[in-house]
């Protein structure tokens, strides 16, 4: 048996510009050296499609959680630090099932096909105010449709997104890893938790209360005793957070592969059902989400011995490029058959409970965005987003004729 550290493994840049815009060429080279793992700097990546899914699924020997991200930064006993550790991503066992219960109702398939009316009403509004400029940021564009959708679901007024794009722009950037990104999402955290605790506190003050609204369920969980203060406001962040960046990162990766496939655009827009395809491929060929793990305990997987307390990096954006499972995995093929075997959302415990949402307003967005802006070009320079913690397009100028 052999310790991870003691293996000769190859190493993936994950942390470099040149590996944010084209992960193949080194996924390629570090295939070639080993079928399913490599290093990075912090630690292991994980790029085999089966190992990334049974270790996405593995709750007794990995910790679902950012300590190694909290110590990396020398962060820990700050609020942001409570936030990352005690969240219900990071948490395990009787606690996360707890955590999970409280919204659990709001995220269910019959709930986000409900959501669907809202879902497009909300997308139609943004194209009524957008389409028209002709080009346009796409990327910014897109950052308005999620977390409408998740204050829809909260029920509460999206007035306050445009100034708090920018924390919640810097919250994720904590995952890359990058020292310059620390005063970022420091600072932007005081704006978020004013966000939280100003929802929470002004809807328990009026007394109002809709069944429907997932911050009255999350308040009536608190008084209940199933969350307490912090809980229910680390609650409601963990859903906008979690309804800014994925979702909208994924939206703009779909319309940058769709831009060199005119005839699947035009298609989107004549077909409602084949967008479920296209966001299903999409998922498939450029997930968002890179999850972090803690070795909870020297554990084996493969052969390999990996040891308490090592970082591993479960990467299913790389995992979905795995020619073993998925054939061509390069090509963006929306009929292909098992694109549904996807891990962008994960498994096991821990796999997104947003999932049925997520997927529900890509497909109604594409499907609107697609009828309202015609024969979309790029007009002008790309930027990519670090490949750790939500992959993506920061910037991605489009024009189009307006329908």
């Amino acid at each position: 048996m052999e310790l991870a550290i003691d293996t000769s493994l190859p190493v993936l840049p994950v942390e470099t510009p040149a590996f944010s815009v084209d992960p193949n060429p080194f996924l390629a080279a570090a295939r070639a050296e080993h079928p399913w793992l490599a290093r990075f700097s912090q630690g292991y990546v994980v790029h085999g499609y089966q190992a990334c899914a049974d270790m996405l699924a593995d709750d007794k020997n990995m910790i679902c959680g950012f300590g190694p991200i909290i110590d990396y930064y020398g962060v820990r006993g700050t609020m942001w630090a409570r936030f990352m550790e005690e969240i219900v991503i990071s948490q395990h066992g009787p606690t996360h099932t707890r955590l999970r219960a409280a919204v659990a109702h709001a995220f269910t398939p019959r709930r986000a096909n409900q959501e669907r009316e809202m879902m497009q009403r909300v997308i139609t509004e943004l194209l009524d105010e957008w389409a028209p400029r002709g080009e346009f940021d796409f990327a910014e564009f897109a950052s308005y449709f999620p977390v409408t959708v998740m204050c829809g679901l909260l029920g509460v007024s999206a007035e306050p997104i445009p100034r708090m794009r920018t924390a919640l722009e810097n919250q994720l950037t904590s995952l890359t890893l990058d020292p310059a990104a620390k005063p970022l999402f420091m600072a932007g955290w005081d704006v978020l938790w004013e966000f939280a605790d100003t929802l929470v506190s002004e809807r328990e003050a009026s007394g109002a209360y809709d069944e429907d609204s997932l911050l009255d369920a999350i308040i009536a969980a608190k008084k209940q005793g199933d969350l307490d203060e912090v809980e229910a406001r680390f609650m409601v962040l963990t859903v906008a957070v979690a309804g800014y960046d994925t979702s909208k990162n994924q939206l703009s990766m779909t319309m940058k592969l769709l831009l060199d496939r005119p005839e699947l655009y035009q298609r989107c827009a004549e077909d409602a059902a084949f967008c479920r395809k296209v966001t299903e491929e999409s998922l498939r060929h450029s997930a968002i989400a890179t999850p972090y793990r803690e070795a909870a305990q020297d554990f084996t997987y493969g052969n390999f011995q990996f040891r308490k307390g090592d970082t591993i990096v479960l990467a299913p954006p790389l995992a979905n490029r795995d020619p073993a499972v998925f054939a061509a995995p390069s090509a963006f093929d929306p009929d292909r058959e098992n694109a549904g075997r996807n891990v962008a959302f994960g498994r096991g415990p821990h796999i997104c409970i947003g999932q049925f949402i997520a997927r529900n307003q890509l497909q109604e967005g594409l499907h609107l965005i697609a009828k309202r802006l015609r024969n979309p070009r790029l007009a002008g320079e790309v930027e990519w987003r670090p490949f750790l913690g939500a992959w993506g397009l920061k910037q991605l100028p489009i024009a189009f004729d307006a329908a």
